[in-house]
């Protein structure tokens, strides 16, 4: 098996097309092992502990095995079966087990403990004081100072968490691909777009009925309830969408929702924290729990009177429009999109044409040529996972290879919702060679139809920015290490560069590079360009305190003791009371469906897209006033926040990028709450 193997040789690409599903546990298991020896040999060393020979040495351990690992989650992710989703379930304990093995080796901690306590005489770079405090930490903050019946204590935590985590994600994507909802008849398709009503009956074609189906994926739920006219359905598909793992069968997600933030509480204890937050936060610019209940407070105290305005505003119009005397949650999109239809005569139906997908791809590319110089060379020899993959060559402004870059752009039944970033080989300089990255983004956008390429919502223009922002991130990263390279950062700096590329959507700079009309190749009409400004901040207060309830919620799970908690609906409803606007729906619960924070890497950490947001609308805003293209200032980006990584603490980044410490009110100003 070792030889015929793809994962076991050395290769440059991914080479997905050798790969077969039964290919990963047996080289999972066997790097693991490999890995293991390269870890003996460190520890055997005679040599006394250097940072050479023991911090740098651990750095470049593994190589192989992080690669392979990153090819099989992404694949669980974005193209996964019943046989990944197994493979997964035997996968994660192993590397659990791995990780603890690596960080509870107390003689290789004890060489990089020596190193750490001699590092004031050992005249280091920023680099590698960064890399070796993040060393030191790693095994303190994972159980090495703990004594052995503790260690065990740690590791089958953490065997546990692991499981659960994959059986809670597991359970989300067999709800979302288990719900249909069937239209046979076609006045209920009344209201909506021509395209959603194509793709809804393409997907009953490919299920082998007749009709319309619908789906609780985005690019399927998000059009039915900002455009469908009939209120009972609108109704149904929320209740599905909203009760995901709730539903006390076998996909319900309840239990694990108790056993993962319990477990994380007594993992955080174990080790000497207060809470899971505390423990997590201890990494983060906002330091601590308090910090940033102080923040969301803060922002809530600004943008609950604007959300509170916009509501009793949102619920007049739908009582004049159509009589509605309670407004519910399934109305909330429908409303909104008919109000802002009204009030700036903007519809996303009307823009679709102007942003072909294929169009948005070039003009993000061109953006990212005129701030960095970048060229980007569709190629096809490089291997993918599936034919919807596209490949690029990424080069800069001498013809040097800068990445490899894969995007996919599609929904399909083995993908979950949403958009990623992901990594499949990272940054480092190794003996002396620069080796670049290889870098993918996914999405789930509306498909081409039989008579229509895929035509982009303004919305999915910005998630295709905001993917791509964290992808130039990992594509210019230019640091020495690894593990502090590209989007290695704290977890509350890391959408800085996602979220400001976003600014870019909203210019008529940038509008004029991609948006044409997919027939007629007129450009967008400057008319629509002003309505996309003007609207850019249409019902912030809303979508404020929704961005804020989520990051409440998030740290009611994680900042405090929950063994107490025994009914998952009653406290999450606690969490919401202070940013509740719609009634409360009994059969509808989101933490069950929560990946972010219980199966992602959000926990303890979501405000950080509010976080993210300050920092970039201060950022964006020296580009308003130097130029949209400027690029000394684009230059300054790349050099402090693009390339740098995880190197430095990101504040002292930020400073030498902008000058200054971010102004909080940047965000308020931007999105309309402060004049």
């Amino acid at each position: 098996m070792t030889q015929q193997n793809p994962l076991l040789q050395p290769f440059h690409t991914a080479p997905f097309s050798l790969i077969k599903t039964e290919h990963f546990l047996p080289a999972i298991k066997k790097l693991i092992e490999e890995t293991k020896l390269e870890i003996d040999a460190i520890t055997n060393s005679s040599d006394s502990p250097s940072f050479e020979n023991t911090v740098a040495a651990l750095e470049r351990t593994g190589k192989q095995l992080n690669r392979v690992t990153a090819i099989f989650f992404n694949l669980n992710s974005a193209e996964t079966n019943e046989e990944i989703q197994k493979i997964a379930q035997k996968v994660s304990p192993l590397l659990s087990d791995f990780k603890n093995d690596l960080l509870l080796n107390e003689e290789l901690f004890n060489r990089v403990k020596t190193v750490y306590q001699d590092r004031e005489n050992l005249s280091l770079s920023t680099e590698e004081t960064t890399l070796l405090d993040k060393q030191y930490k790693s095994f303190a903050r994972n159980g090495a100072n703990l004594p052995p019946d503790k260690k065990e204590t740690l590791r089958k935590i953490d065997q546990d968490l692991s499981k659960l985590k994959l059986t809670f994600g597991e359970n989300v994507l067999a709800e979302t691909n288990k719900y249909e909802l069937l239209i046979t008849d076609e006045k209920d398709l009344s209201g909506l777009p021509e395209g959603a009503i194509e793709e809804a009956a393409a997907t009953a074609r490919e299920k082998g009925k007749e009709g319309w189906m619908f789906t609780l994926a985005y690019p399927s739920y998000i059009p039915f309830m900002t455009y469908a006219d009939n209120r009972e359905l609108r109704e149904q598909l929320s209740l599905a969408f909203g009760s995901k793992g709730f539903h006390g069968d076998a996909l319900d997600n309840q239990q694990n929702v108790l056993q993962i933030a319990n477990l994380r509480h007594q993992r955080a204890k174990l080790l000497g924290y207060k809470s899971h937050a505390h423990f997590v936060l201890e990494e983060r610019m906002a330091e601590t729990p308090k910090k940033v209940q102080e923040f969301l407070q803060e922002m809530l105290k600004k943008a609950k009177p604007a959300a509170q305005k916009e509501f009793d505003e949102l619920s007049d119009f739908a009582n004049q429009l159509d009589g509605i005397t309670k407004l519910q949650s399934w109305d909330g999109a429908y409303y909104t999109e008919k109000s802002k239809q009204q009030r700036f005569n903007l519809d996303d139906e009307k823009l679709k044409p102007f942003f072909e997908l294929k169009n948005v791809i070039k003009g993000v590319f061109t953006v990212a040529e005129k701030l960095f110089g970048l060229s980007f060379e569709e190629v096809f020899d490089i291997d993918k996972y599936h034919p919807d993959v596209k490949t690029y060559r990424v080069t800069d402004a001498d013809g040097e290879l800068v990445a490899i870059f894969y995007a996919d752009f599609h929904p399909r039944a083995g993908k979950r919702n949403g958009a990623w970033m992901t990594v499949y080989k990272q940054q480092e300089i190794l003996d002396g060679v620069n080796e670049r990255p290889h870098i993918s983004i996914v999405c789930n956008f509306t498909k081409p139809t039989a008579s229509k390429p895929s035509l982009l919502t303004f919305n999915e223009v910005t998630t295709l920015f905001h993917e791509f922002g964290h992808a130039l991130h990992g594509m210019l990263a230019n640091t020495t290490y690894s593990s502090l390279s590209g989007t290695n950062v704290y977890w509350d700096f890391v959408e800085l560069p996602s979220q400001i590329l976003e600014n870019w959507c909203y210019e008529k700079e940038t509008l004029e590079l991609f948006a044409y009309h997919y027939k007629t190749g007129e450009r967008i009409p400057m008319e629509y360009v002003e309505k996309i400004k003007e609207s850019a901040t249409f019902m912030e207060g809303i979508k404020t305190l929704r961005q804020l309830s989520f990051g409440m919620l998030d740290m009611a799970w994680h900042a405090s003791d929950p063994s107490k908690i025994m009914d998952v609906k009653a406290f999450e409803k606690g969490a919401f009371a202070l940013t509740k606007l719609y009634p409360d729906v009994p059969t509808t619960c989101m933490s069950t469906a929560f990946s972010h924070i219980f199966q992602g890497g959000y926990s303890a950490g979501y405000y950080s897209y509010k976080w993210a947001e300050v920092l970039d609308a201060d950022a964006f805003s020296l580009f308003k006033e130097e130029g949209l293209f400027n690029s000394q200032v684009a230059g300054k980006f790349q050099r402090f926040i693009l390339s740098q990584g995880g190197t430095e603490d990101p504040m002292n980044l930020y400073v030498k990028f902008r000058g200054r410490k971010p102004d909080p009110d940047a965000l308020l100003k931007r999105a309309g709450l402060l004049s």
